[in-house]
C-alpha cells in the first residue's frame, strides 16, 4: 500500500472517549431556572416582581414567627416576655391544644379513643384508596365505621352491632333484588336495614350503657378538629353512593324515580348549606316520631350528606353524559342487565372522568363543616370564636389561632388534592 493511500484510510478509535458533564446551562438548577423563571423577558419581570412580593410578605412575618413565645399562661404574660418586641403568642396553642383538637367537654382521660379511631382511619381507608393492597383488608374497612362509632361515643357495644346487622341485611336484600331492578334493590335494601334497626332498638334494654366497657360520651361533648374530621369523613363517605344513586335515578326511564331525583337535586342545590343547618338544628326533629330523640350530630350529618350528594350527583351525571353511546350498546351486546352494565362498564369509566369534580366537592364539603359553629356546635372554629377567645387569658389572640386552624385544613385538603392527582395519573383519566 502506498504512503498516499495509507493517509486516505480513516482512523478508527479503539476505546470510548470519557464522558464529559453537560454544560451548566443545560442541566441542573440553572436549566430549570432558565426554562421556568427566566424563559422570556416578560417571565423574568414577573419572576422578579414575585420575589419582591414574597420579600414584602416574609420580612415582617418571619421575625414575628421566629420570635414567638411558646410557654406562657396568658396573653399578658406573653407581652411581658416579649417586652415590646414583635412576636407571636403561640403559648395559646400549647395551653389550649386539647380544646382545639377534642373540644372542651370531651373527657381528658379518654383522649386516646378518638386518637385511636383517627389512626385506624388510615388503615381502613388504605385498601379503598390504594387498590394494589390485598382485598382482604376491605373486611376491616367495612367494620371500621362501627368500631370508630363505639370508640368515640362509647356506651354499649350492642348499638354498633345492631347497626352492622342492619347494613348486612340491607346488603343481602339489595343483592337479591338488584338483578331484576336497580331501584327496587336500592330502596329495598334501605327499607330492610331500617326495619332491622327499628326492631333491634326496641330489644336493646334500657341502661345497657351503664355496664359498658367504654364510658358513654354524649354528642354534645364532641368538639374541636375531631368534630370537623368526623363530619367530613362521614358525610363524604355517605354522599358518594347516594350521589351515584341520584345520578342514575335522574337518568332512569321510570318517570316517578326520575322526577323524585330531579326535584331533590334541584331543590337541595338551590338552598344554602347554612339554611339546611338551621333546619337540622330547629326543624328536622319534627319529622321524626314524637317519642324519638334524634341527636343533633345525626341531624347535621343528614343535612350535610343531602347537600353534598346533590352536588356529587350532578358531577357523576356529567361523567355519564361524557361516555359515548357505544359503551351502553357494548354492554347490551354482551347480554348484561342494567346492574351489571353499570357496575362493570359504565360506572368505572364515568367515575374516572368525574374524579376532579368529586374531589372538588369533597374539599369544599370538608371546609364547610366549619359552618356548624353557627348552630352552637363547637368545632375548631367554634372553639376559637367561643370558649378560647371569650376567656380573659387569651382574649385578643387571633392570628395564632386562626393560622393554626388554616394550617390543619390546608394539610387535609392538600392531601386530598394530591391523592386525586395521583389517582388520575394512575387511572389515565385522559383516555390517552
Amino acid at each position: 500500500m502506498s504512503e498516499q493511500h495509507a493517509h486516505d484510510v480513516a482512523f478508527v478509535r479503539t476505546e470510548f472517549v470519557p464522558e464529559s458533564p453537560p454544560p451548566g446551562v443545560a442541566s441542573g438548577p440553572v436549566k430549570w431556572m432558565r426554562e421556568n423563571l427566566f424563559a422570556s423577558p416578560a417571565n423574568s419581570v414577573l419572576t422578579l416582581l414575585s420575589i419582591y412580593a414574597i420579600y414584602l410578605i416574609l420580612s415582617p412575618t418571619l421575625p414575628w414567627i421566629l420570635n414567638g413565645v411558646w410557654t406562657a399562661s396568658s396573653l399578658s404574660e406573653c407581652r411581658e416576655i416579649l417586652n415590646g418586641t414583635s412576636g407571636a403568642c403561640f403559648a395559646v396553642l400549647t395551653e389550649r391544644w386539647p380544646q382545639l383538637l377534642y373540644g372542651f367537654k370531651y373527657p381528658a382521660d379518654e383522649y386516646w379513643r378518638p386518637t385511636l379511631a383517627f389512626v385506624l382511619l388510615f388503615i381502613a381507608a388504605a385498601p379503598v384508596l390504594f387498590f394494589d393492597l390485598p382485598r382482604k383488608l376491605l373486611i376491616f374497612t367495612g367494620l371500621y365505621p362501627f368500631l370508630a362509632f363505639w370508640l368515640i361515643w362509647g356506651g354499649t357495644i350492642l348499638t354498633p352491632l345492631l347497626a352492622l346487622a342492619g347494613c348486612v341485611v340491607g346488603g343481602l336484600v339489595y343483592q337479591r333484588l338488584v338483578a331484576s331492578n336497580f331501584a327496587a334493590g336500592f330502596f329495598g335494601g334501605i327499607v330492610a336495614a331500617l326495619v332491622v334497626w327499628t326492631l333491634g332498638g326496641v330489644l336493646i334494654p334500657e341502661g345497657a350503657s351503664d355496664n359498658a366497657l367504654l364510658p358513654a360520651v354524649p354528642s354534645r361533648d364532641l368538639g374541636g378538629f375531631m368534630l370537623n374530621m368526623m363530619l367530613g369523613v362521614t358525610c363524604v363517605s355517605l354522599s358518594l353512593p347516594i350521589g351515584i344513586a341520584l345520578a342514575l335515578g335522574r337518568q332512569s326511564s321510570m318517570p316517578l324515580i326520575k322526577w323524585i331525583c330531579v326535584v331533590f337535586i334541584e331543590f337541595i342545590r338551590g338552598v344554602p348549606l347554612i339554611t339546611l343547618l338551621f333546619v337540622a338544628s330547629v326543624m328536622l326533629s319534627y319529622f321524626f316520631p314524637p317519642e324519638s330523640t334524634v341527636d343533633l350530630f345525626l341531624r347535621v350529618v343528614i343535612m350535610i350528606t343531602m347537600f353534598s350528594s346533590a352536588y356529587i350527583a350532578e358531577v357523576i351525571r356529567g361523567g355519564l353524559a361524557a361516555l359515548p353511546r357505544g359503551q351502553y350498546e357494548a354492554a347490551d351486546s354482551l347480554g348484561l342487565d342494567y346492574a351489571q352494565a353499570m357496575r362493570l362498564i359504565i360506572l368505572p369509566q364515568a367515575l374516572k372522568i368525574s374524579i376532579p369534580g368529586i374531589v372538588n366537592v369533597a374539599v369544599g364539603l370538608f371546609k364547610d363543616t366549619t359552618l356548624v359553629s353557627v348552630i352552637s356546635m363547637f368545632d375548631l372554629v367554634g372553639m376559637i370564636r367561643g370558649p378560647i377567645l371569650a376567656s380573659t387569658e387569651w382574649n385578643g389572640v387571633y392570628w395564632e389561632l386562626l393560622g393554626f386552624a388554616a394550617a390543619l385544613f390546608f394539610v387535609v385538603c392538600y392531601g386530598i388534592s394530591q391523592y386525586s392527582q395521583w389517582l388520575e395519573r394512575r387511572l389515565a383519566t385522559d383516555h390517552r
